[in-house]
């Protein structure tokens, strides 16, 4: 990568503490990132080793939820944000700790863990909650991305959009992840112009995953979901190289995505 791209990652790691064990810190020093967000952290800072909470080389920051050992997102940054914000200015979502929204110069970087629309009962119970969260999220970004600001939303989105994001979709149409009312919110995301970055240069790709179910086999077998995204606003767009599926990535039932930028998208 040339000195003049920057590299962003989002990583769902399926708990820090646990990451950590599987080589997380080795692999974010070999993986040319500058920005490294990760979601369901579900650590606080004090139940993390001094290495894990300040490694060598990276400026991190941690948003927790009020449960013990639930959700939570973090970043591991190269050089220090300008600003860090986590809140949607509802206690509702802001307990949860799903958002981080970060600014490097004239980049935000907004790191979100979507809420899963099933409850404790594999039930749609949080569907409504879900996507309350997205719509919530939606407006408050909407006035600076129509301002042309760039802007870059990434995660786990917890929803696939399109038949080609899943290895079984009509098995999981009634599944929370691939009901109808949540693949429209996408849609709405889209049409009001946010760019899922990795679809821009792969419309037709099949067979690409970023999430297997834990069961034996599952991820040999490839039988997975493409839940974690990198979307850009319009301002954003310009500045955009690349984006990745790093689906060899092992550590997490996640794999990382990234995409690579002009380093100019920082610039006023």
């Amino acid at each position: 990568m040339s000195e003049a791209s920057m590299r962003v990652y989002s990583w769902n790691i399926n708990g820090l503490r646990a990451a950590a064990k599987k080589g997380l810190l080795q692999w974010l020093n070999g993986c040319e990132g500058d920005v490294v967000c990760v979601q369901e952290s579900r650590a606080r800072p004090e139940q993390l080793t001094a290495e894990v909470r300040d490694p060598d080389g990276w400026h991190t920051h941690l948003v927790c939820a009020e449960k013990l050992g639930y959700s939570g997102v973090g970043v591991f940054s190269k050089a220090r944000w300008d600003a860090v914000s986590s809140t949607l200015g509802e206690e509702k979502f802001d307990r949860e700790g799903r958002v981080q929204d970060l600014r490097f110069g004239a980049l935000r970087v907004v790191n979100v863990y979507f809420p899963n629309g099933s409850g404790p009962n594999r039930d749609h119970s949080r569907v409504r909650y879900k996507l309350k969260f997205y719509r919530k999220l939606f407006e408050l970004l909407e006035p600076a991305k129509q301002a042309g600001e760039r802007i870059l939303v990434l995660g786990d989105f917890n929803t696939a959009h399109r038949q080609i994001d899943l290895a079984r979709p009509k098995q999981n149409a009634k599944t929370s992840g691939f009901l109808m009312r949540e693949r429209k919110e996408l849609t709405r995301w889209q049409s009001a112009g946010w760019v899922d970055t990795w679809r821009h240069f792969e419309p037709r790709t099949k067979d690409r995953y970023t999430w297997w179910s834990q069961r034996f086999g599952i991820r040999a077998k490839n039988v997975g979901w493409r839940l974690d995204f990198v979307y850009a606003s319009p301002g954003a767009m310009p500045f955009l190289q690349a984006a990745a599926i790093h689906d060899d990535v092992m550590g997490s039932d996640h794999c990382p995505v990234s995409v690579t930028l002009d380093r100019a998208i920082l610039a006023p």
